[in-house]
């Protein structure tokens, strides 16, 4: 078995060689990046409330108290609800 082959070299560097030729006559400038909003998310910024509301502020302050005085409950069946429609969505 050989460990020193005359042609390993000349494959690696006619490699390299077409590697820059390529790379030296393709560049393509580069575009703008964009960003597009979907209808769907625009109608769900909409649906969600402002975060200054004074209704916002009630009912996040009543949920602090909640969680505070560890009479929240979590409802199971609601959790379970989202996990099936996230889940139906994939």
């Amino acid at each position: 078995m050989r460990i020193n082959e005359p042609n390993r070299t000349g494959m690696i560097n006619s490699y390299n060689q077409s590697n820059k030729a390529q790379s030296a006559k393709g560049r393509t400038p580069m575009g703008k990046d964009e960003v597009n909003i979907s209808s769907e998310a625009l109608e769900m910024l909409k649906q969600v409330e402002d975060p200054q509301s004074p209704a916002r502020r009630e009912k996040v302050s009543s949920l602090k108290q909640q969680v505070e005085e560890g009479t929240y409950k979590v409802p199971s069946e609601k959790i379970a609800e989202k996990f099936l429609a996230f889940w139906r969505k994939r």
